[in-house]
């Protein structure tokens, strides 16, 4: 199996699960205890901290462990809620969020809360004159922006650090959902100094059930779960230790791949130019000049991605159709339909994610069983093929 989802899960790495086996079976101590063996599991989660700190450029007490993205998406954002008002807040954040933060704010609007939800562009961008207006609408200091860091669908990399200074002009506090972009492209918040950023040790090849959440020093914050006072009281519940040092090692070796700038873009780039070579009606969908280096989402003029999945699948390829499935039907996504997809085009989208793990014989098969895939369909759907076209600034 060739595996293209790596927007979805990556896989464990050799290393990281090696690192973690010894607090799965003796290492089982309650890292809160006074005993020896406690004392050893609360060392190894502060050498965790400090290497996922060292991955976004934080300080270690600025990193709260969770279980997971979604969670800690939820404790920024319900501790934001709290902290500005249903009265007086406003929520301003994108039309292309995960649902982690979309649901999290629809139930906001339920209760009271005003909720502008800004627009993109075709390529997927951030629309910067729109997110001035919502900033300008907000009462100093009485709400909030939630941004994320890369779109999960498109891998398209939002105009963060333009988007905080709107945001700082008008004294409003700052979230950004950095799941997709964390261990992928370099984040680092003392250059965007945002005031909460959530992380997920799955998406760069660490384990399931783990995150953080990034508390920047200073920003005042409630925890959402309470009880014995864990991570400096600010999420409660005994501590994943094999999780966390899974996700220390990830970290570690993310920043090392950053470092020696070794990405996937070379696979993504060789599987795209194989397939616009090769097949008509190939639409490259994103910006191209800002996304993450091995996100790839294509539209097949003439296919439907339903079919093109259960295809792949049995030519051996893992990805992802580019729309949700809803009641038994491809609809588009919210993504989609804020870039101006039609429905053709969405329900003819898929979604291709590289990992370090992939190699450029597995890009060149999976492009050669992608454009079997497709000629296949079409002389069963008979549709037909247009254009290339791709988006860019």
């Amino acid at each position: 199996m060739i595996y293209l989802d790596a927007n979805a899960t990556t896989p464990l790495l050799p290393e990281v699960l090696d690192a973690m086996l010894p607090w799965l079976r003796e290492g089982y101590h309650n890292p809160n205890a006074s005993y020896r063996g406690a004392k050893e599991a609360r060392k190894a989660i502060d050498e965790a901290r400090a290497r996922v700190a060292a991955l976004i450029g934080a300080d270690p007490g600025e990193i709260v462990f969770t279980g997971g993205g979604t969670e800690s998406t939820n404790m920024a954002l319900k501790w934001l809620a709290r902290l500005v008002g249903r009265k007086t807040g406003q929520v301003i954040t994108s039309a292309i969020e995960h649902s982690a933060v979309l649901k999290p704010v629809e139930t906001f609007e339920d209760v009271g809360y005003k909720v502008t939800r800004v627009g993109v562009d075709a390529g997927g961008r951030l629309d910067l004159d729109e997110l001035k207006r919502a900033c300008g609408s907000a009462q100093e200091g009485g709400g909030f922006v939630s941004l994320m860091w890369a779109n999960n669908e498109t891998g398209v990399v939002q105009p963060l650090a333009e988007a905080l200074e709107i945001a700082r002009v008008h004294g409003l506090a700052f979230y950004t959902d950095a799941i997709q972009a964390v261990g992928k492209i370099p984040v680092n918040v003392r250059d965007i100094p945002v005031d909460f950023l959530s992380l997920s040790a799955h998406k760069f090849h660490g384990p399931k059930g783990v995150g953080a959440l990034y508390i920047r020093s200073g920003c005042r914050f409630e925890p959402m779960l309470r009880g014995g006072g864990q991570e400096k009281d600010r999420r409660s519940g005994t501590e994943n230790t094999a999780g966390i040092v899974g996700l220390g090692v990830a970290a570690e070796m993310a920043a090392a791949r950053l470092v020696a700038g070794e990405n996937p873009a070379a696979l993504r780039k060789a599987f795209e130019e194989k397939l616009v070579g090769e097949l008509d009606g190939v639409t490259i969908n994103g910006d191209l000049l800002h996304r993450l280096p091995g996100t790839s989402h294509l539209s097949f003029s003439g296919c439907e991605a339903a079919g093109l999945l259960i295809l792949l699948d049995d030519l051996g390829v893992a990805c992802s159709a580019g729309s949700a499935c809803m009641t038994g039907k491809q609809q588009p996504s919210h993504v989609q339909k804020a870039m101006g997809f039609s429905d053709a085009k969405a329900k003819s989208s898929l979604r291709f994610g590289f990992s370090c793990l992939n190699t450029m014989e597995e890009a060149l098969a999976a492009a050669d069983a992608v454009k079997k895939a497709v000629e296949k369909l079409r002389r069963v759907q008979g549709g037909s093929t247009g254009p290339v076209v791709v988006y860019s600034p």
